[in-house]
């Protein structure tokens, strides 16, 4: 997990070049890039978020709304980059900011959705490629991860966040790619982003008795199981399947593959 900013700082470096392109600079134009970082996506109720799927899994986006207003305010009011964000709380969504949510969520998707089908490629992992989903409303997954991306208006002024939440299916597919770099080691100068971790579980076995038999149980008797591959889980979720192997007295788990 300590190279998913490595990640991120791919991504970040995808959006630059995005945001310089024509199709974007229409809807981006009053805001620059100034930070994208892997954290638990927000569970706030003044966010609301947006969902597109495709092959690789599914995304949930959400905006601030002082982040949709001000690039409404900038594009239509003929003032360019307003350099105080106001807050919108309490005033009504329009039409109008509700297409512009589902146009940014949809471009915030595809240029997820390419980065993970480069970093899949390039650790040897085929990803297939094709158009993604109508944009639904959606919500990440409990304890999901998002990339928070900074977004500043230039020259120092006011900023805004908004998020792009990977499911766990994609989140898998992205730790699979980051895998053949693993052996790295974060240097200690790095930032606190750098020693991110999280816990990963093996379920080794599971196996079904009836109560009746559970309370005969005696000290020393031996449930009899037989142990095939188990499931790695994150935050309750299955990410892969792995080879159970006995190493120097102790058990471990080998040969990943990507839980269908």
């Amino acid at each position: 997990m300590h190279l998913l900013p490595s990640f991120a700082g791919a991504f970040a470096e995808d959006m630059t070049a995005m945001l310089s392109a024509p199709g974007w600079r229409r809807y981006w134009s009053s805001f620059e890039l100034a930070a994208v970082v892997f954290e638990r996506a927000p569970d706030s109720s003044s966010l609301r978020w947006l969902g597109v799927s495709g092959p690789h899994g599914s995304t949930a986006v959400a905006f601030e709304r002082a982040l949709l207003v001000g690039l409404l305010e900038a594009r239509y009011s003929g003032k360019g980059s307003a350099r105080e964000l106001r807050d919108p709380a309490g005033e009504r969504v329009t039409a109008t900011e509700e297409r512009l949510a589902h146009t940014l969520t949809q471009q915030l998707s595809e240029v997820l959705a390419m980065r993970v089908r480069v970093a899949a490629g390039a650790a040897g992992v085929d990803v297939a490629s094709s158009p993604l989903s109508q944009v639904v409303p959606a919500t990440p997954g409990k304890n999901a991860w998002a990339l928070a991306i900074l977004l500043r208006e230039p020259q120092g002024g006011s900023t805004a966040r908004c998020y792009i939440a990977p499911d766990a299916r994609m989140m898998g597919l992205i730790l699979q790619a980051l895998q053949p770099e693993r052996p790295q080691r974060a240097r200690p100068a790095e930032s606190i982003g750098a020693s991110l971790k999280v816990k990963l579980d093996g379920r080794l076995v599971t196996h079904e008795i009836t109560l009746e038999a559970l309370f005969g149980l005696k000290v020393g008797d031996v449930i009899p199981v037989s142990v095939g591959r188990a499931d790695v889980l994150l935050d309750e979720a299955r990410l892969f399947t792995a080879a159970v192997a006995e190493h120097k007295g102790k058990l471990c788990l080998t040969s990943f593959e990507d839980a269908e």
